[in-house]
């Protein structure tokens, strides 16, 4: 516990640091945030390391994030847009599934192996997005809206095809009737979701504002955040999707702003941080030839097989260039749900061990790329309007 307490300490020191320096620089703060784990961590100085109480300020950072925004996001917007968001996440699964996976059997991976990598890489943590979205005050934009939709369906696709996998590698076949008690699970959720939203949480912050107790309003939708947060994660859902509908059921009752006021700036000044400078550590140093080629090839398609797929997605939703080509940028990072794919595929035997650290090394970089990428998108979107 101790050597947790000086790692945090030292982490918050040197992200405040990072993020004053990229702010002198006109660069998204989680840049900053990233390089110190990576800079600090056992990819270059080696002198933090990942551990299971980083990995639980981690898993609350993603929650809180997300939480935040799904109360900043316009719940009428999210309906509006929401068969564009299923459009932007389609074309944002089928390009890197079979682009990337390609690629990897050329790099003589094994055909499951390969498929496996493109269902990695088809992944999308938004919860980066959202906090360079929430800095230039587009997280309720139309653009904004659309890629917080895209990435809840991109998660339900990925964990159905997830799941595709691993019973191909167990069994050597398919077995519907567990993959329907997966798409059953998920249908649950999100009827379950639709009725906290609309009836339950509304009703439970409203109880609290009654009440008025001590930090009562904060409190009952941390509650709500955790519950629905667990709730996800039991249908086999990322906790972030949870998370972020209850930001959602949030922000259809009366204290949206006085719950963003009071939990923002605890995930900010803690959580958040440590999620960020997570990346970072689980980044780790590559030294073969084959494999540093194999690395910058892949980092790219895994920046273009989003920004493409998901742009054409947006086109065909009927967004304008500028907006398409910010969704796809919005799309890009991987974060810790292909962290999280790769690690089951890593357990399941399906990616080696010298595999997997090349993965994630990958999966770093292009998280890394991201928020860059995103901002320099959204700097156009003012000039096309």
């Amino acid at each position: 516990m101790a050597t947790f307490i000086v790692s945090l300490c030292a982490m918050l020191a040197l992200t405040t640091c990072s993020g004053l320096v990229c702010r002198k620089l006109q660069l998204p703060e989680v840049i900053g945030q990233i390089l110190v784990g990576i800079v600090c961590g056992p990819a270059l100085l080696n002198v933090l390391h990942s551990s299971d109480y980083i990995s639980l300020f981690s898993d609350l950072g993603i929650i809180i994030l997300m939480f935040l925004g799904g109360v900043g996001c316009d719940l009428q917007l999210l309906k509006k847009y929401s068969k564009a968001a299923i459009i932007i996440a389609c074309m944002g699964v089928v390009f890197p599934v079979v682009v990337m996976g390609g690629v990897s059997l050329a790099f003589g991976f094994e055909p499951i192996p390969a498929a496996f990598i493109g269902v990695v890489f088809s992944a999308t943590s938004v919860s980066i997005s959202v906090a360079v979205l929430k800095e230039a005050g587009l997280l309720d934009s139309k653009e904004g809206v659309s890629i917080l939709g895209a990435a809840v369906a991109d998660d339900v696709i990925g964990v159905i095809l997830l799941s595709v996998m691993c019973t191909l590698v167990n069994t050597g076949s398919v077995n519907v009737a567990d993959l329907g008690l997966i798409i059953l699970k998920q249908a649950a959720f999100f009827v379950g979701a639709v009725v906290v939203i609309v009836w339950i949480a509304p009703a439970l912050m409203t109880l609290a504002g009654v009440l008025k107790a001590p930090s009562g309003i904060a409190v009952m939708a941390v509650i709500i955040c955790l519950a629905m947060a667990w709730a996800s994660d039991l249908a086999g859902l990322s906790y972030a999707v949870g998370a972020f509908f209850a930001g959602i059921a949030v922000s259809n009752s009366d204290y949206a702003e006085e719950t963003d006021r009071y939990i923002e700036p605890v995930g900010d000044t803690l959580f958040v941080p440590v999620f960020f400078v997570g990346i970072g550590l689980n980044t780790t140093a590559v030294d073969d030839s084959r494999m540093i080629v194999f690395i910058v090839i892949m980092t790219i398609l895994g920046v273009i097989t989003k920004i493409v797929g998901c742009g054409l997605g947006g086109a065909m939703a009927g967004f304008g260039a500028a907006s398409s080509v910010m969704i796809g940028a919005g799309m890009v990072p991987r974060g810790e749900m292909a962290l999280i794919t790769a690690q089951i595929g890593f357990n399941e035997h399906v990616l080696g061990n010298e595999y997997y650290s090349t993965i994630i090394f990958i999966i770093s970089l292009v998280t890394l790329v991201a928020p860059l990428l995103l901002k320099l998108t959204i700097k156009r979107i003012p000039a096309q309007a």
